[in-house]
């Protein structure tokens, strides 16, 4: 007997290689997905210029990047809502508020047009960086309350058509379903931290699972079972630090690392 439904993940028709350059731009889920990558030594790039809610703003961190000549490999866009933020005295979307007086915004709501072409923008940006740029799209499962619960569903059914059209009109542009994960397959509280709006470290760390899954190559699989041991030892905390015990396998780790270094050359503690 089945008690949950589980969401299938499409072939992305790519795969990642070990310590691969990967750039994350959108919301603070892109942070928590991100983070693991950095975690597992891959060479990551997460929202340098701040965490980024609206398509408008993820453009606005492309172009500024674009600037750097930064060329990621696989790039992940994480939709969060499609609400923006235009200053008045320059009808400009901003992507942050600064604190700034309310007074001086105008709130609206993107059309699935117009998240879209925002989207466009932004791939075509990634493609005049590498032309064999990956590009996943995915939209962040973190509610938000100041819309009401029905005015941010809303806001994601509108992300969720925007990217679906972009999809389609794009082959090369893959969707992962982490929205879909966290409300149709794990579909509890327990899956949230205590705001009941933002998923746990528990979800996030399902969510990479279910990414690595489907998005890692043969060889980052082998990397990530390498790694593993190394990493639990050097962010042991030990209660006797100058023991020689404790000097000994350091240095029997660091030997590893050495070699690891010499298999894979982007490897970089």
């Amino acid at each position: 007997m089945e008690f949950r439904t589980v969401v299938d993940v499409p072939d992305p028709g790519f795969r990642i290689g070990p310590c691969a350059d990967l750039l994350f731009v959108g919301s603070c889920f892109a942070d928590s997905i991100g983070r693991r990558f950095q975690e597992e030594k891959f060479r990551v790039t997460v929202n340098p210029f701040g965490v980024m809610y609206n398509p408008a703003s993820i453009l606005h961190t492309v172009e500024r990047l674009s600037a750097q000549q930064l060329s990621p490999a696989v790039t992940f866009l994480t939709l969060g809502t499609n609400h923006v933020y235009r200053l008045k005295e320059t009808g400009e979307i901003v992507d942050n508020c600064q604190k700034r007086p309310q007074t001086l915004f105008i709130e609206e709501e993107l059309s699935v047009d117009d998240c879209a072409d925002y989207l466009e923008q932004t791939i075509e940006l990634l493609r005049q960086l590498n032309p064999d740029v990956q590009v996943v799209l995915t939209v962040s499962p973190i509610r938000y309350r100041k819309y009401g619960y029905h005015g941010s569903q809303l806001s994601k059914a509108t992300l969720l058509l925007a990217a679906d059209k972009v999809c389609g009109l794009n082959p090369a542009v893959n969707y992962f379903p982490a929205y879909e994960i966290v409300n149709d397959e794990l579909r509890d509280y327990r899956f949230y931290q205590a705001d009941m709006l933002h998923p746990s470290d528990q979800t996030v760390e399902y969510i990479w699972q279910r990414l690595t899954e489907t998005c890692l190559s043969e060889e980052a699989l082998v990397f990530l079972k390498e790694w593993a041991p190394l990493k639990a030892v050097l962010n042991h905390k030990p209660f006797h630090p100058d023991s020689k015990e404790y000097q000994a396998l350091m240095d029997k780790t660091m030997l590893k690392v050495q070699e690891l270094q010499k298999k894979y050359p982007n490897f970089a503690l």
